[in-house]
């Protein structure tokens, strides 16, 4: 309980998946926590579950596209706990009709997703960082993503949005730690929240179990503890990183399942 004893958090996109794991987990903790979400009756449905497992919670309407909505957010969150000393930029967006590769992506899509992915997030910080600067500093926890660290054959949109989340960390990190001011990201890799779940065919998920080095996919509370732990005091020394939560995807030449593949055959 005492991991975010007297802290008071803001988790943007919080009605459900990543955002919705960290805002239990924190409220678990301690915290007081504002959960905003373009679902608002996710939102306030979230705070209500909390409140039944004795947490304190508020659900409030943010559209992360909108610089006056997320004002708005993180003011309804002074006002409502008198300070705000832990941010969860989490809002994201995707579309895999729209953002394909360099040459097809629909530019109004880019546009829309630089805004919702990568605006939101400095403008969450743009009006939280003096409200903690007068309360004596706060952490600051940005949702990047694995698609900022590699290419792939579509979502260019959403991997350039995400690669400039994590240099945007680095930034915000370095111009605000003389305030006592720590911004971390995390980078998940294939999550299974609901969305996931529901729009992800199970070969597609097998593609990526695949080339997961663990035998496992990661679920929405692996991010939600990676959450936790950045926005408590334990990670005080901690800022400027982009931490991956991503099951080993990444870590290995990716030749090397195909490579065991045709060893097994060769062995026959």
């Amino acid at each position: 309980m005492a991991r975010m004893k007297d802290k008071v958090a803001l988790i943007t996109g919080g009605a459900s998946g990543i955002g919705l794991s960290a805002a239990h987990l924190m409220a678990k903790a301690g915290a007081k926590v504002v959960i905003a979400d373009f679902n608002a009756d996710g939102a306030k449905e979230a705070a209500e579950n909390i409140k039944t497992q004795g947490g304190e919670a508020v659900g409030v309407f943010l559209d992360a596209g909108d610089a006056v909505s997320i004002k708005e957010a993180v003011e309804f969150t002074v006002k409502q706990y008198g300070k705000i000393t832990s941010l969860f930029n989490n809002v994201g967006s995707t579309n895999l009709k729209k953002d394909l590769d360099v040459v097809n992506v629909d530019l109004e899509e880019w546009d829309r997703l630089m805004s919702v992915n990568l605006k939101s997030v400095l403008l969450g910080c743009r009006f939280a960082i003096p409200h903690m600067i007068e309360t004596g500093g706060g952490s600051i926890v940005n949702t990047a993503s694995m698609a900022g660290f590699t290419g792939d054959a579509v979502r260019v949109a959403y991997g350039a949005s995400k690669a400039a989340v994590v240099n945007l960390t680095k930034y915000i990190a370095a111009q605000y730690g003389k305030n006592n001011i720590r911004c971390n990201a995390v980078a998940p890799g294939l999550i299974l929240t609901p969305a996931a779940k529901n729009n992800m065919p199970s070969e597609v998920l097998d593609i990526f179990a695949k080339y997961n080095a663990l035998p496992y996919h990661g679920e929405p509370d692996d991010i939600g503890h990676t959450v936790l732990f950045l926005a408590s005091d334990e990670a005080k020394f901690i800022t400027g990183q982009t931490i991956q939560v991503e099951g080993g995807h990444y870590i290995a030449n990716p030749t090397v399942p195909d490579f065991e593949q045709f060893m097994k055959i060769a062995q026959r």
